[in-house]
C-alpha cells in the first residue's frame, strides 16, 4: 500500500490527535463526511421528484390530449374525418388517434344544481383516464340501454352529488337559428351516469365529462363526418412538434395541429422551471460540503504539523505530503458521496414503497410526491461531488506541504 494513501486512511479512520484532541478531531471529520452526504442525498431526492413532478404531470396531460391535436383552424368541427384520419394513421410516426367532439354544455341534475363542463365524445375512454376510473364502468358504449353512460370527475360528481345511476339532463344551445336565443328551446339529451375518475387534476376533474361519440354528435347537433379535432398519438413524444408542423402542411391551411405542449404551455413551464431552478439551489450545499471538508483539513493539517514536521525531517517529500492531504479530501469526499447515494437510494424507495410526503392535490395535482430515480442523475452527481471535493482540499494540502520540518520539530 503506497505510504500517502495508508497514512491519509489512517487520519480518515480516526487516528489519535494530540493532547487529548482526536475526539474533536474526529467529529471534525465527521461534520465533513456528513455535511457531503447530506448535500448529494438532498440534491439527489430534489433531482428524483422534480423529474417525478415532470413525468406525472406530462402523463397526465397528455392521458387526456395525446401528443398532437388536429383541429379546425376555425374553431368549427373538422368535415371529412374519416379519409382526414386515414391519412394520419399512415404515418409512421402515429401509434394511434381518436376521433373527438367536444364541446360546452350545461349539465343539468336538478332545478337548482346545474354546472357548466366540456363534454368529450368519442370511441373509447383515454387510456389514462381508464386507469383512473374509482367507480363504476369505462365503457362508454350504449350497449342497448335507453340512455347512453357518462363517465363524470369526482369533483364534479362532489359538486353535483351525483353518484353511479343517476339521471342527468346535457342542455346545448349549438347552432340555434334565429334572431335571439330568448324564447328558443335548447337541444337537451338525458344520460346517466356510468363512471367516476379521478385525476388529482382538479381544473379536468370538475370539467371534463365522457361519453359515446354518437350520443354527443346527436346532442351537439355534428354531422355523422364531423368532428371537433383528431388526438394523435406517437411512438415517440419527442417528435411532436415535426409531426404538428408537417400534418399543418399535408392537410391544408385550414387545419390547425398543436402539440400538447403547446395547448398546455403555463403547466409545462411551470415543470421546466422546478428543473432549471432547482438543482441549482440545491447543488449549492455541495459547495457547502466541500467548504467544510476544507476546513476539515486545515484543522487536520494544524493537529498534524509535529507529525507533518517529523514525515519531511525523515525523507518524504513535499509532492508526498501534498498528495497525502488530497487523498484525505477524497477520501472524505467518496465516503460522503457513497453515504449520500445509499441515503438517496434508502429515501427514494421508502417513499416509492410507502408515500411518506404527502401533498395537497390542490396545488399540486397529485396527492403523493412522486420519486423519478435515474442513474444519470447519480452518476453526474457523484463526479461533481467528486471534483468538487478533490479541489477544495487543494489548498489544505498545499499549506501542509510548504511546512518547515525543522521549526516545526524545534518549537513543537
Amino acid at each position: 500500500m503506497p505510504f500517502h494513501f495508508f497514512v491519509a486512511w489512517r487520519y480518515l479512520c480516526g487516528a489519535q490527535a494530540r493532547e487529548g484532541g482526536g475526539r474533536f478531531l474526529r467529529f471534525i471529520t465527521f461534520v465533513a463526511v456528513g455535511g457531503v452526504t447530506v448535500g448529494v442525498a438532498t440534491l439527489l431526492l430534489a433531482l428524483a421528484i422534480v423529474r417525478g413532478f415532470s413525468q406525472e404531470i406530462e402523463a397526465k396531460i397528455i392521458g387526456f390530449g395525446a401528443h398532437v391535436q388536429v383541429e379546425n383552424v376555425r374553431h368549427a368541427p373538422l368535415d371529412g374525418a374519416q379519409d382526414m384520419m386515414s391519412h394520419i394513421i399512415s404515418r409512421s410516426e402515429v401509434a394511434g388517434l381518436q376521433p373527438v367532439v367536444n364541446e360546452f354544455v350545461l349539465l343539468r341534475r336538478s332545478e337548482t344544481e346545474i354546472d357548466g363542463i366540456s363534454l368529450w365524445g368519442t370511441d373509447s375512454l383515454p387510456a389514462y383516464v381508464k386507469d383512473e376510473v374509482v367507480a363504476g364502468t369505462s365503457d362508454l358504449a350504449p350497449d342497448g340501454i335507453l340512455r347512453p353512460p357518462l363517465i363524470i370527475g369526482n369533483r364534479l360528481a362532489m359538486n353535483l352529488g351525483l353518484s353511479l345511476g343517476d339521471r342527468v339532463t346535457m342542455l346545448s344551445t349549438r347552432n340555434l337559428h334565429g334572431a335571439s336565443i330568448i324564447g328558443m328551446r335548447p337541444r337537451f339529451k338525458q344520460f346517466d351516469v356510468g363512471g367516476i375518475f379521478e385525476t388529482s387534476l382538479a381544473d379536468f376533474d370538475e370539467t371534463y365529462v365522457f361519453t359515446d361519440i354518437t350520443a354527443a354528435r346527436q346532442l351537439l347537433n355534428y354531422k355523422p363526418d364531423e368532428v371537433t379535432r383528431i388526438d394523435v398519438t406517437l411512438h415517440d413524444v419527442e417528435l411532436a412538434f415535426s409531426v404538428a408542423r408537417s400534418l399543418e402542411e399535408e392537410l391544408g391551411i385550414a387545419v390547425l395541429a398543436r402539440t400538447i405542449f403547446e395547448i398546455y404551455r403555463g403547466l409545462f413551464a411551470w415543470v421546466n422551471l422546478q428543473e432549471a431552478i432547482i438543482p441549482l439551489v440545491i447543488g449549492v450545499l455541495i459547495v457547502v460540503a466541500a467548504f467544510n471538508i476544507m476546513g476539515a483539513l486545515l484543522m487536520v493539517v494544524l493537529e498534524k504539523t509535529r507529525e507533518i514536521g517529523v514525515m519531511a525531517a525523515m525523507g518524504a517529500a513535499r509532492y508526498s505530503i501534498r498528495r497525502l492531504y488530497s487523498l484525505l479530501g477524497l477520501l472524505i469526499g467518496t465516503a460522503g458521496t457513497i453515504a449520500g447515494l445509499v441515503l438517496a437510494l434508502v429515501c427514494g424507495f421508502i417513499q416509492l414503497r410507502y408515500g411518506v410526503i404527502t401533498l395537497p392535490a390542490e396545488a399540486y395535482y397529485m396527492s403523493i410526491a412522486p420519486v423519478a430515480l435515474h442513474w444519470t442523475d447519480f452518476a453526474l452527481v457523484s463526479v461533481v461531488s467528486l471534483i468538487l471535493c478533490g479541489a477544495s482540499s487543494y489548498l489544505p494540502a498545499r499549506f501542509a506541504s510548504r511546512i518547515d520540518p525543522i521549526k516545526v520539530i524545534r518549537f513543537s
